[in-house]
Order: structure tokens, then sequence, then C-alpha cells
């Protein structure tokens, strides 16, 4: 708890105009989009990085915790304030510093819009590739601390391949610059690669420095339908092994494609069994040439229908219609538990089909959806929360689901994180001793643990 002296001592450094305390205020700040709720003391909203040094220093001497937010979007709990304490929100970090076009790099505060971002550095032919699903209303902030992935992924990386310097203020009130503004640079550890993908336990990240690359001259934008998830699965394998990697290549099953017929004006074969969404881009003359390839590609595999979008108005429709997958679920459930775990890309259709298993045994309908190019697949085990059957089935579901993936020598979390909500299964993948010399990092950082605790390590709450 922060007494009213502490409380006065932060209105002073931020402004009494940038400070929340109310309590109907506060409760905006309890949670994340995974609907878990811990509301905070008190709210602040700094202007610069001395405020946030001064911020520390006072956490430091009277121990209470510090936790940044970004715009909540995570899913995982990972600026959920789990032991109260300040959250510090960084809307006021909202500016880009700078686009270099002679350098290809962008320096950027971390409360800026990913998708303003993505249109800024286009108008002058440049392009940023990270693409979450949350896009237009995630930051960049955020993204970095999460690691952020998307719809590129498959051809472009992670964020963690575009940030090549930050600067962050450490627990102790420290100010400190890791990285470079060069593509090369070995100096030391990498302390950027580090804090990128950390969830805020770390530091917090006050500006970023960015790489970006030239924006692709042509893309195109095609839907392939199939008669079952194992051809479209195939397909996938198939497109790779031509030399061919979209920018996108998207999955979503039987589950998924009744939801979107019902939600979304789509033209889908009523007998589809699964979905491909690609995108090709690069070169104009290139584009063609691999667009053609990919349906040669699909009809081959069995693809009963095939359409390449007209315009880029068309084009966009398709991607409204692949982030809207996730709500459209709710008519198969009320509720929903989503694990964004990853497997080898040759082993998708065997880990579909095992969802498809546990699902009948469990009775709970288990749609499947996402990045088919880089094995991530979002699951989403649908129930009913009050039904303390399903619930517990889930859990029991959501441990077995882990274990496959590990087995299959897949990951947990592809872009998501541990937070909270996977923190009780970090020992499934990471050994004892791996998590130990990360509790010794997190020390390093944070000797007194006041900077966002209850993340990651195994101790937090895994309720859905």
């Amino acid at each position: 708890m922060i007494s009213g002296t502490v409380a006065k001592e932060i209105s002073r450094i931020v402004g009494p105009d940038h400070i929340i305390s109310s309590r109907d205020a506060l409760a905006d700040y309890a949670s994340d989009a995974t609907g878990l709720k811990h509301p905070p003391d008190l709210v602040a909203f700094p202007g610069d990085l001395e405020q946030i040094s001064d911020i520390f220093h006072l956490a430091t001497k009277n121990c209470f915790p510090v936790i940044p937010r970004g715009a909540g979007t995570g899913m995982s709990g990972g600026a959920i304030p789990v032991k109260g304490g300040l959250i510090i929100a960084m809307d006021r970090f909202d500016r880009i510093l700078d686009i270099d076009q002679d350098n290809l790099i962008a320096k950027v505060e971390p409360g800026v819009i990913t998708a303003y971002f993505q249109e800024a550095v286009e108008r002058v032919g440049l392009f940023y590739p990270p693409d979450p699903a949350s896009v237009k209303i995630s930051t960049l902030g955020g993204n970095v601390a999460e690691c952020a992935g998307g719809l590129r992924a498959v051809k472009y990386g992670v964020t963690r391949d575009y940030v090549i310097g930050l600067t962050v203020v450490l627990p102790n009130g420290e100010i400190i610059k890791t990285g470079v503004e060069t593509m090369k640079g070995v100096a030391g550890y990498d302390l950027t690669r580090l804090i990128v993908g950390s969830e805020g336990t770390l530091a917090i990240i006050t500006s970023i420095t960015l790489r970006l690359i030239p924006k692709p001259a042509s893309k195109k934008t095609m839907m392939a339908f199939f008669l079952d998830a194992p051809a479209a699965l195939q397909t996938v394998s198939d497109i790779i092994r031509q030399k061919i990697i979209p920018s996108v290549l998207e999955f979503m099953d039987r589950l998924c494609l009744d939801c979107m017929r019902k939600e979304m004006d789509l033209p889908i074969p009523g007998e589809a069994g699964a979905m491909l969404l690609i995108e090709l881009d690069g070169d104009e003359v290139l584009v063609e040439q691999e667009t053609a390839k990919v349906q040669d590609v699909c009809e081959y595999g069995g693809a009963i229908g095939f359409k390449v979008a007209s315009d880029n108005k068309e084009a966009e429709s398709l991607w409204e219609a692949r982030r809207d997958i996730s709500p459209s679920l709710l008519r198969l459930r009320p509720h929903k538990i989503s694990e964004d775990v990853v497997v080898p890309r040759s082993k998708m259709a065997e880990f579909v089909a095992y969802l498809n298993r546990q699902g009948a045994r469990y009775g709970l309908p288990i749609p499947a959806f996402g990045h088919a190019g880089d094995g991530n697949v979002h699951v989403n085990i649908m129930l009913d929360k009050e039904n303390s059957r399903e619930l517990e089935d889930a859990h029991i579901l959501i441990r077995e689901l882990f274990g496959k993936v590990i087995q299959m020598g897949g990951t947990i979390t592809g872009e998501h994180g541990i937070g909270i909500t996977k923190a009780a299964y970090l020992g499934m993948e990471i050994t004892p001793e791996g998590i130990e010399l990360m509790h010794r990092i997190k020390k390093a950082f944070d000797p007194q643990g006041i900077l966002n605790p209850g993340k990651i390590f195994p101790g937090a709450s895994p309720k859905v």
C-alpha cells in the first residue's frame, strides 16, 4: 500500500494533473486483454525519463511495486499490478523522434501506436514489418517488452530483429543506453536483446532505436480453401519447398470458418474445412510470378477455391476478417482461453489433429488459427467458466497441451509471453538451472524486486 505521504511525492514529481487515485479511475488500469483484475494503488503519467528515475528512487526507499504499462493489450497479464503499487503509464511518451532515411533507422518513444509508426515510415518509402494483431492499438514499447511477432514473422522476423538500441531506466533509478545506431555492434553483452521480451521486469523503456527496410514495391493478397486441415497445412510446406517465402501465411480451421461465415461477408465454400490467407510482397514482376506459382501449388494440393484480392480495399477486408476471428469464436461458448504455442512447421498437421482429438475427448470446441508459415498456432479452448467441470477440464487440457507441444520440439508461447497466465508452466520448458539463472539476472537488475513483481517466474497464479 502506498502511503499518503508517498502519493503526494509522486504527485509532485509528475504533476497533480498526471496522477490517478480515485477507485473508479483505477479500475481502468486493473486489467489487460486477459480480463484478470488486480487494481493498483495509483497510476502516474511521467513526462520524461528523469521523472521515472525519481519515482524509482522513491520506490526503492519506500519499497512499493512499480508496474510499466502501455496500451494494456497484453494477453498474459504482464501489465497487471498483482501486488498493487504504482502503475507507470507511458501515454505521454508518444513521439516519433526521428526517421533517418539515410541510415534506415528510426528513434521513437514507447507510447507510439504501432500502426501510426508504420504509416509514418511508409509515407517516406520505408517499412517496419512487425505486425501484431493489436497493431492499431498496441504501442511500440509494449511490443518491445513482449517481443511481439505477428502476421509477417514468417518472412521478416519479430520485434527483436528490428530493435538495435534502447534507452531505459533501471529499478535503482539509473539511466542507461544499450545497443547502437549502426547495423553492426558487438561491444560487450547484448543488453538490448536481454531487455527485449523481458516483459517489463528488468527496466522501463523510454526510447527505442529501430531498424527499417525499404517498403516493398508490390504485394498480392490471396485466399485458398481446402476440404480439411491436413491438405491446407501440407500446402504450406509445399509453398515453402518451392523457395517462396510469403510475407504472410495464415491458417484457419473448420471451426473458425464456421464462425466467420456467420460474422463476415466472405465467399467461403460450404464444404471448406480449412483456409489459407497468403500475401506475397517484393518486386512487382517477381510477385506476379510467385502468385501464379502459389495458385498452382494450392490447386495441386487440392484447393477447392482460390481468389486473389483485386485491389487494396479488398485485401484490407481480408485482413480485417483475419483480425476478427478471435472475437467471432465466442459464438461457440461464452468464454475462451487463448494459447499461442509454436510447433515445427512440418508438425502442424499432426498438432491440429491432436487438438481435434482433445476437443472430442473433453467435449470442448478447440478452434485453431494462426501463423502457419512459422508454426505459431493460436489455440482457443472454448468453455463456460461458470461451469466448474468445464473450467477444471480446461486447466487439465492446457497442461496436456503444453506437454504435447514441448514433446514436439515447440514452445508454450510464441508471442504473448509468460506474464502470470503461463508462469506455473514455465518449468515444463525451462530447466530448474535455467530458471535459477533467470532469477539471478532479475536480481542483478532489480535487487529489491520492485519492478513488475509476480511475473514470469513459477508461483504466479495460472487462473483464467
